[in-house]
């Protein structure tokens, strides 16, 4: 079987509104952030890797009107708030040794994507992976999910893809993959138990 990991929410940790109370205090600013920049659609250019870094801080504080500094801060907090998910870790190493065929297919920026590769070792537990910023395609466009597909020689009918966002799976879905919304490790592995992975 192959299976497809998401990588934020589901293999490392990925909290917004965690992220964004570390920078900003008043709720009212926090909502805005959450909407105007990490919410807004710029934020998936940046992970498409197509908006520069700067040029993305630069028009985020523009919408928000909020000193560009703070949002500068805000996107240096993201990378180091990504860590793994000791059960979701674990997990992979299970299905690794049943001889499943691992995969990672994330929505991610070079600089947390580049963070996450010099901190963590888990790489190796996967066969292979599609990077949006590496590929400047991001779900749940059709064109990067072909991409994983043709890139790896995947059979749809024996592949399943986790992710947390309804509107990924659903993407997926349509190229007759079967799907799990992931909630945590244990709720993710009862569902894999289902499909007779486990």
């Amino acid at each position: 079987m192959n299976i497809i990991f998401d990588l934020g929410g589901v293999v490392v940790t990925w909290d917004p509104n965690a992220v964004i109370a570390r920078v900003f205090e008043e709720s009212e600013v926090r909502g805005r952030v959450r909407s105007e920049v990490i919410g807004h659609a710029d934020w998936l250019e940046y992970d498409r890797g197509t908006l520069p870094r700067q040029d993305a801080i630069a028009r985020a504080a523009l919408r928000t009107g909020l000193p560009e500094p703070a949002i500068d801060e805000l996107f240096q907090q993201v990378p180091h708030s990504l860590v793994p998910i000791p059960g979701t870790l674990d997990l992979l190493q299970r299905l690794k040794q049943r001889g499943h065929r691992l995969y990672l297919l994330s929505n991610i920026h070079q600089a947390s994507i580049e963070h996450l590769e010099s901190s963590y070792g888990f790489w190796d537990l996967f066969e292979g992976m599609v990077i949006s910023c590496r590929i400047h395609l991001v779900k749940p466009e059709a064109a990067i999910y072909v991409h994983l597909l043709q890139k790896y020689a995947l059979d749809c009918a024996e592949t399943v893809f986790i992710d947390d966002t309804e509107i990924n799976l659903k993407a997926a879905g349509r190229f007759g993959i079967r799907t799990i919304r992931f909630e945590n490790p244990q709720q993710c592995e009862l569902r894999l138990r289902e499909l007779g992975c486990i």
